[in-house]
């Protein structure tokens, strides 16, 4: 199904915008394009931001735990909302490593919204599931 948000794919030689200082191409890149899996739930993080940032329906669904996931469509929708991401700290991770199967990162993504600046902090939850990180879940951190 194709994509009802424009979809902007970096250059490979681009700051990836997950905020490693690598280029897009060593970095996101293959994950977003399904050449290789994330080897860590830090890894998927970063990834989902980037493909939250490029509009990346696709992959935000794929890295998606099926029994938490939302619809496409409803994905679809909330990234039109016109929101434009532009910045991700990782402050922690837990687990998440090759060798386990759950893990716990913390962020805080930054975004411009019609509203103004805004800044998502939240506590993400990961599996492991035939051998490929998924996103679970993620609790907002408040008056942090």
């Amino acid at each position: 199904m194709p994509a009802l948000t424009a979809h902007t794919r970096p250059d490979d030689s681009a700051r990836c915008p997950c905020g490693t200082g690598d280029v897009y191409g060593d970095c996101c890149g293959p994950l977003l394009s399904q050449q290789r899996h994330a080897a860590t739930a830090e890894q998927l993080m970063r990834s989902r931001f980037t493909a939250f940032a490029t509009g990346d329906v696709d992959h935000a669904l794929r890295s998606w735990h099926p029994r938490t996931s939302p619809s496409w469509r409803e994905l679809d929708t909330s990234l039109a909302d016109g929101t434009r991401w532009l910045r991700l700290d990782v402050l922690r991770s837990e687990q998440g490593g090759p060798f386990d199967q759950e893990g716990v990162v913390e962020f805080r993504a930054h975004a411009k919204t019609a509203q103004g600046r805004r800044v998502l902090h939240e506590v993400s939850r990961f599996e492991r599931v035939d051998g490929r990180w998924l996103y679970v879940s993620g609790e907002v951190v408040t008056g942090a």
